[in-house]
Formats: C-alpha cells, sequence, structure tokens
C-alpha cells in the first residue's frame, strides 16, 4: 500500500518552478481551444455560404464539444493539478468526470463521422452521397455523437458501476494524510475500462482508419488518371523534335497544317496545366490525412491504451504520467479548428473578415467574375474531380487525345467523382 501511496501523491513532486510552467501551458492550451472554436462557430453563424455544406454541420458540432471541454473540464482539471488538491465536493468530482468522458467521447465521435462523411463524399457517387447524407441522417449522426457517450459517462459513473470492486483502492487514493489533500480520483474496473476504451476510442478509430485509407486509394488513383491524361494530351511533343528536319522538306504541305497547327495548340495546354494543379491537390490530400490521423493517434492513443492497461497491471501506472496522457488528449481539443477549419480556405476567408471587421478585402469574390472550368463541378458545395474517362464515354466511346481538350472545351458531362479541392478534403463553399 506504500508504493500506491506514493504513486498517488506523484503531484506533490511538482515544484513551484514546475507548477508555474505548468500553468503556463495549460492557460495557453485552454486559450487556443476557446478562441479557435469559438471562431469556427461565428464564422459558420456569419457566412451563409458555410452553413450551405453539409460537413460543415459536424465540424460546428465538434466545435461546440470541443469548446465545453475547454470551458467545463480543463479548468477544473489545472486547478487541482496546480492547488494540489480538490476543493468542490465529492459530487461535483463526479458530475466533473462524467463531462470528461462525455465531453471527450463526443468530440472523438464527431472525428469518426466527419471521416465518414468525407468517405461518401469522395469515394461514392454524388447519388450515394445524396442518399446518404439526407438532412435526417445527419441529425441522426450528430444526436448519436452526443447520445451514445452518455451511455459510458453519466449514467455508469453516477451509478458507481466503474468502481465496483476497487472501492477501498479509490478511498485510499482519494485523501492523501501527509499534506492533508483531497483528490478527485476517477479509476475503473477492467469492464468498464475495455467498455469505455472501445466506445470511445476503438471503434471510431477503426472506422477513420478505413475511411481515410479508402480516400487515400481514391486519391492514388486520380493521380494516375492525370499522368494518363497528361501523356494523351501531348502525345506529339517528343516527336516534334525529330520531325523539324522533315518539316523543312515539306513546306508546301506544312503551309496547308499550320492553321491545324495552330488551332489545336490551345487545346493541349490547357489539359497539361490543369493535370499538374490536380497532381499537387491529390498530394495534399495525402499529407493532410497524415496530419489528421498523426494528430488524432498522438493525442489520444497513450490514454486509452493506458487505460486498458492500468487495471491489468494492478493500477500501478504513475500518477505523473496520467496526468500528461490525460492533457495530451485535451490539447487534441485545440487542435481540431485548425485541423478541420483553418486548412479551408472558405473558413480562412470567413475567419479575415471577422477578426478585420468585415473589411472588404477578403470578401468573396463576385460569382459572376468566376469560370468553373469543365473538368470540376459543385455539388452540394463540394468541388469534386471529374473523372477524365467519364467525359469520353459520355462523348460517345473512347476520344483521340487530341479532341480530349477540345471536348472540355465545349462542355461534357459534370460528375463528380474525386477528392474536393481547397485542401483536397474538405469542400469550399459555392462561388
Amino acid at each position: 500500500m506504500e508504493e500506491l501511496d506514493v504513486n498517488v501523491s506523484s503531484s506533490e513532486a511538482f515544484g513551484i518552478a514546475e507548477k508555474i510552467v505548468l500553468l503556463s501551458f495549460i492557460s495557453a492550451v485552454i486559450l487556443m481551444a476557446i478562441l479557435g472554436n469559438l471562431l469556427v462557430m461565428v464564422a459558420v453563424c456569419r457566412d451563409r455560404q458555410l452553413r450551405k455544406i453539409k460537413t460543415n454541420y459536424f465540424i460546428v458540432s465538434l466545435a461546440f464539444a470541443d469548446l465545453l471541454v475547454s470551458v467545463l473540464v480543463m479548468p477544473f482539471g489545472a486547478m487541482e493539478l496546480v492547488q494540489d488538491n480538490w476543493i468542490y465536493g465529492e459530487m461535483f468530482c463526479l458530475v466533473r468526470t462524467s463531462l470528461d468522458v462525455l465531453l471527450t467521447t463526443a468530440s472523438i465521435l464527431h472525428l469518426c463521422c466527419i471521416s465518414l462523411d468525407r468517405y461518401y463524399a469522395i469515394c461514392c457517387q454524388p447519388l450515394v452521397y445524396r442518399n446518404k447524407m439526407t438532412p435526417l441522417r445527419i441529425a441522426l449522426m450528430l444526436g448519436g455523437c452526443w447520445i451514445i457517450p452518455t451511455f459510458i459517462s453519466f449514467l455508469p459513473i453516477m451509478q458507481g458501476w466503474n468502481s465496483i470492486g476497487i472501492i477501498d483502492l479509490i478511498q485510499q487514493r482519494q485523501f492523501n494524510k501527509a499534506s492533508n489533500s483531497t483528490y478527485c480520483i476517477f479509476m475503473v474496473n477492467k469492464p468498464y475500462a475495455i467498455t469505455c476504451s472501445v466506445v470511445a476510442f476503438y471503434i471510431p478509430f477503426l472506422l477513420m482508419v478505413l475511411a481515410y485509407h479508402r480516400i487515400y486509394v481514391t486519391a492514388r488513383a486520380h493521380a494516375r488518371q492525370i499522368r494518363l491524361l497528361q501523356r494523351a494530351g501531348n502525345p506529339a511533343e517528343p516527336r516534334q523534335g525529330h520531325q523539324e528536319p522533315r518539316q523543312d522538306h515539306q513546306e508546301p504541305r506544312q503551309g496547308h497544317q499550320e492553321p491545324r497547327q495552330g488551332h489545336q495548340e490551345p487545346r493541349q495546354h490547357p489539359p497539361d496545366q490543369h493535370s499538374t494543379h490536380r497532381m499537387k491537390t491529390e498530394t495534399k490530400a495525402a499529407k493532410t490525412l497524415c496530419i489528421i490521423m498523426g494528430c488524432f493517434c498522438l493525442c489520444w492513443a497513450p490514454f486509452f491504451v493506458t487505460n486498458i492497461v492500468d487495471p491489468f497491471i494492478n493500477y500501478t501506472v504513475p500518477g505523473k504520467l496520467w496526468t500528461a496522457f490525460l492533457w495530451l488528449g485535451y490539447i487534441n481539443s485545440g487542435l481540431n479548428p485548425f485541423l478541420y477549419a483553418f486548412l479551408n480556405k472558405a473558413f480562412r476567408r470567413a475567419f479575415l473578415i471577422i477578426l478585420c471587421c468585415g473589411d472588404e478585402r477578403y470578401r468573396r469574390p463576385s460569382i459572376l467574375g468566376q469560370t468553373v472550368p469543365c473538368s470540376t463541378t459543385t455539388i452540394n458545395g463540394s468541388t469534386h474531380v471529374l473523372s477524365f474517362f467519364f467525359c469520353q464515354r459520355r462523348g460517345g466511346g473512347p476520344a483521340a487525345p487530341g479532341l480530349a481538350g477540345q471536348r472540355n472545351q465545349r462542355g461534357c458531362a459534370k460528375v463528380p467523382g474525386g477528392v474536393g479541392e481547397g485542401n483536397a478534403l474538405f469542400p469550399q463553399s459555392p462561388g
């Protein structure tokens, strides 16, 4: 028992200098989370175009959950950590712990719903996306993100299901005789640890990995199609260097071919420029996926792995390690606005308008002054990649490479089938 008491009171090891550094860091995290999530919510409320995009409903609800984490959960954890004492009573300890589990789980489930929404929008046909992401289904998904966590937070914690079999151990850790301090201890037995971790982390993590893997595969497939489009759009470039000597001896024919060559040149260059831009977009999509999954795993995986392991090793994980892993998960609530909103051009424009008090320089340009190329289309507020081969099929069969640019100029069937523009994962507002 002496070893357990040492682990419980490990927070006493924090000196004055360490507490000042901790308080500064925690204050910065809380401030970043509050301001970032508030900015996301205000931007959607004020920008009518952002409200038209279905994905943004998940982003706003995610921002609200993260805002509650930063307002209702983080400050009390920071005060207990710095003061080395819990002064708010046992009942409020249970409420604060239930809110912690509820809001952090809701935040993770929102991330899972965003990945599924992007999967249907990017990897499926637009008709499938419309059928899947109806307003009713979006409302049900959002409701699930808030209702499901209550079954692993308020219900079991208030009923004491998480402490069955370990009540004596919890009571020993709640009070430290040496410093006469009380702590808000949240310990879980093996069944609750497994159930809570599976629902709150492992199932959403598995769904996110599957969804983002399919998005990555789709991005790679589009990159291959772009390379084929590049080769098909400029088939004669390698031969022109060898044909120059022959053109000197064929002056009569060349005179008749000049108008045709001059007419074909503009058809070859636009696909080249557009394919280069598209390749950059696909590469950006892959990088964004790595950043999103990397931050999510880095923030929450250590905590939930330890949450399952600790009951099976007799609750011997040091207190400092628990604190570090818990606050690493809280940091994710401050990073989410940057990962899911700040990387989006439409959100960034809305943020600049808000922060610069409606400066006209950051207003959205007029729709009349914009032209949308045939190779892209806007469906439900999302700009998606148009499949080059689908254009050929709609045109009546495989077309010659030289006619690809001609068909794109005339206008082909605009059906989205790829990764959205902007940051290649999150849709832009129309116009």
